[in-house]
C-alpha cells in the first residue's frame, strides 16, 4: 500500500487479513468467499468511519504525505499545451515555483504552483517546495502576463512556507513576498487560488490572494505550521497533534470562518489514492469558478477582491476593551 499513515493502521491490518484469505483461496483451493465478502463490508464500513471523522493531526499527516499529488501532477492532467517559463529576470530561475501558459478546457490561462519532489534528489533540486524570491518574482512576472494578454490565473498552494534561509533574506524575500500580495490584490482578471497541500505561512499567501479560494479536503492552510506553534506555546515541539486541533488549519475549520470560499472533496484516504479521480473534482470547481468570473471586468473583479478580503476576521471595540479592563 501506498505509505500508510498512524490512524489508518486498523485499515491496513483488515486489508492485509482480506488479501491473506484471498491468498489461501487461491493457493489451496479452499471456497473461503463467505468470510471474504464479510470482512470486505467491514473495511468498507471502517474506512467510512475513519476518513470520514478524522482529526486535525490526521489531515495534517494526509497534506504532508509523500506520494500526495503536487501542482506538476494536476498541471498534467487538468491542462493541454503547457508551457513552463523560467527566471525572474533578476537573478535566476526557482524550481520550488512552476510557472507557464497551458490552455484549460481549450481557452488559455496562467497556471502557477508551489513544486516540492517526489524523491529526495528532486525535493533538493526543488528545495523542498520552498520557494526563494526569485520564485515569487517569476511568478508574478507571469502574473503581469496573464494581465496583459487579459488571461485568467489559476495559483496551485503547497508550501511548508517561503525558505527562510540567509540568502534568500539578502535577496529581500520579505519585499518579494509583500509585493505579490499588493499586486494581485489589483491584477484585472481572475485568479483562483487552490490551496493542494500545505499551504505555510507568507509564503503560501504570496499565491493566496485571489477571487476564489479553494482547499482541498484534507489540506492545511495556516500562518505557522503546527510543530512551529507548539514550540512557541508550550516551548516543546511534540504538542504539534495539540496546537493543530487548536489551530483552526483544517478546510472544514476555515471554511466555517469564511477565509476559504469552497472545500473541494478527496478521494477517499487521500488525493494520493487515485490522483486522475482527484484531478477530475478540481477540473469541476476550476470550470465552475472560471464560468463565475469571466463576466466581470476587471474593476468589478478588484473590487469584489477587496470586499472578500476586507470582510475576512472579526473585530469587537466593545469585547477588546472588557478584557484591558481585567
Amino acid at each position: 500500500m501506498i505509505g500508510e499513515l498512524e490512524f489508518e493502521r486498523p485499515v491496513t491490518e483488515l486489508r492485509k487479513k482480506i488479501d491473506e484469505l484471498k491468498d489461501i483461496t487461491n493457493d489451496a483451493e479452499v471456497d473461503l468467499s463467505s468470510e471474504i465478502e464479510k470482512l470486505e463490508k467491514r473495511l468498507e464500513s471502517l474506512e467510512t468511519e475513519i476518513y470520514e471523522n478524522m482529526k486535525p493531526w490526521d489531515r495534517v499527516q494526509v497534506a504532508r504525505h509523500p506520494a500526495r499529488p503536487t501542482s506538476l501532477d494536476y498541471i498534467e492532467r487538468l491542462c493541454t499545451n503547457f508551457l513552463e517559463f523560467h527566471g525572474d529576470r533578476y537573478y535566476g530561475d526557482d524550481e520550488a515555483i512552476v510557472a507557464g501558459i497551458a490552455e484549460f478546457e481549450g481557452k488559455p490561462i496562467t497556471i502557477i504552483g508551489h513544486q516540492r519532489g517526489k524523491d529526495t534528489k528532486e525535493n533538493i533540486r526543488r528545495n523542498f517546495g520552498m520557494p526563494h524570491p526569485e520564485g515569487y518574482r517569476k511568478a508574478l512576472r507571469l502574473m503581469k502576463q496573464a494581465e496583459k494578454f487579459n488571461r485568467p490565473i489559476i495559483c496551485f498552494i503547497d508550501t511548508k512556507g517561503a525558505f527562510p534561509g540567509k540568502a534568500a533574506e539578502e535577496r529581500g524575500q520579505s519585499e518579494a513576498i509583500a509585493k505579490n500580495l499588493f499586486e494581485m490584490a489589483g491584477l484585472e482578471v481572475p485568479i483562483i487560488c487552490i490551496v493542494i497541500g500545505e499551504g505555510g505561512s507568507g509564503g503560501a499567501l504570496a499565491l493566496g490572494v485571489g477571487d476564489r479560494i479553494h482547499m482541498l479536503e484534507n489540506s492545511t492552510y495556516s500562518v505557522i505550521s503546527p510543530e512551529g506553534a507548539a514550540a512557541l506555546l508550550w516551548k516543546d515541539a511534540a504538542q504539534a497533534k495539540r496546537a493543530a486541533e487548536t489551530m483552526k488549519i483544517t478546510a472544514p475549520d476555515l471554511h466555517e470562518l469564511g477565509v476559504i470560499d469552497e472545500i473541494i472533496p478527496e478521494v477517499k484516504g487521500g488525493a494520493h489514492r487515485n490522483m486522475d479521480e482527484q484531478a477530475e473534482s478540481i477540473r469541476e470547481v476550476l470550470a465552475s469558478s472560471l464560468a463565475e468570473l469571466s463576466s466581470l471586468s476587471g474593476s468589478e473583479l478588484v473590487n469584489q477582491r477587496y470586499a472578500k478580503y476586507k470582510k475576512i476576521g472579526k473585530y469587537s471595540f466593545e469585547e477588546s476593551l472588557t478584557k484591558a479592563e481585567k
